[in-house]
């Protein structure tokens, strides 16, 4: 058995982080929320083989004070979590090696390290073929400003799975409606999917995904997304961050910056994920799925 101080990585065995050397930065917000930062910070540990200094950032903190702690303390490199640990990571200065976690979309992601919240394309393509082998297109309706930058790995993503990936830009929430009447009104059930994004204004939850369960219920239409949530309501199936395992793959970076790692800029998609399906969704639009294949899933609605 290995010592504490080495710990296992996708690269190997490196050093562990020392008591302070790796530090955690997260949001100081409430239950039901903080439990999300709590499991990837026990994945971190996990990880690492040693416990982290966490360090829960308010609203309204001082950065520079922050970053004076981190360096009195010793922390080398920085796990920021979440939009108030980007924001606190944004204002370090370079001395402090940073990487990203816990937030869907990344400004400036190029040139940062990290994993997004944001499931990887291909995961979710791969689980739609494999449920709906009929299917030929999916659409999706986006906004620019939150899912741009995901559309691309996309495309690649639906090529590699033999679809058409058929993306319908939508700035507002009555663009976004429009788009959704207008793409549902002329889908076919067989062959064409919907997806939801992690988009807030795409995927607004009172006004837009009522409008678009119901559309797609009437119409036999496969809706998939990256949340529970959805899926209880009547989506198909989602795949959703398994925070633990997150956990452990940003420390597995964290761990090679310690040991000199570089590595190459760029967050990436979420790999680590959960699963969801929808029972008497499967059953309304035709598709059988074998009780063993249910049993893949991490959760399966409506509950027994």
């Amino acid at each position: 058995m290995l010592p504490a101080l080495y710990a296992a990585t996708a690269y190997g065995y490196v050093a562990a982080a020392g008591p302070e050397a790796l530090a955690v930065v997260y949001p100081d917000i409430g239950q039901p929320y903080r439990k999300v930062f709590t499991e990837i910070i026990d994945g971190i540990e996990e990880q690492a083989r040693t416990r982290v200094k966490g360090y829960p950032v308010a609203s309204n903190a001082d950065f520079s004070e922050l970053q004076a702690t981190l360096k009195k303390n010793g922390g080398k490199v920085v796990i920021a979590l979440g939009r108030q640990g980007l924001q606190a990571a944004a204002a370090f200065d370079p001395s402090v090696s940073v990487v990203v976690g816990g937030v869907s979309s990344v400004p400036d992601a190029d040139k940062l390290r990290g994993i997004s919240l944001t499931p990887d394309p291909a995961l979710l393509f791969s689980h739609l073929k494999s449920l709906v082998p009929t299917v030929k297109r999916v659409i999706v309706v986006y906004s620019p400003q939150y899912s741009q930058s995901m559309l691309k790995t996309a495309r690649d993503a639906a090529r590699a799975q033999g679809l058409e990936l058929v993306p319908l830009e939508a700035a507002d929430l009555a663009t976004a409606v429009r788009r959704y009447e207008s793409a549902l009104a002329g889908a076919d059930g067989r062959t064409d999917a919907l997806w939801l994004p992690q988009d807030p204004v795409t995927v607004e939850e009172t006004t837009v995904l009522p409008l678009v369960l119901k559309e797609s219920w009437n119409r036999n239409v496969p809706i998939f997304s990256s949340s529970i949530l959805h899926v209880k309501k009547g989506a198909l199936f989602a795949l959703f961050p398994n925070n633990f395992e997150l956990g452990k793959e940003l420390a597995t970076i964290a761990l090679g910056m310690l040991n000199g790692d570089s590595g190459r800029a760029g967050v990436a998609p979420l790999r680590a994920v959960r699963t969801a399906f929808n029972t008497r969704t499967a059953s309304h639009i035709g598709i059988n799925v074998a009780s063993g294949q249910q049993r893949t899933f991490d959760f399966v609605y409506p509950e027994p």
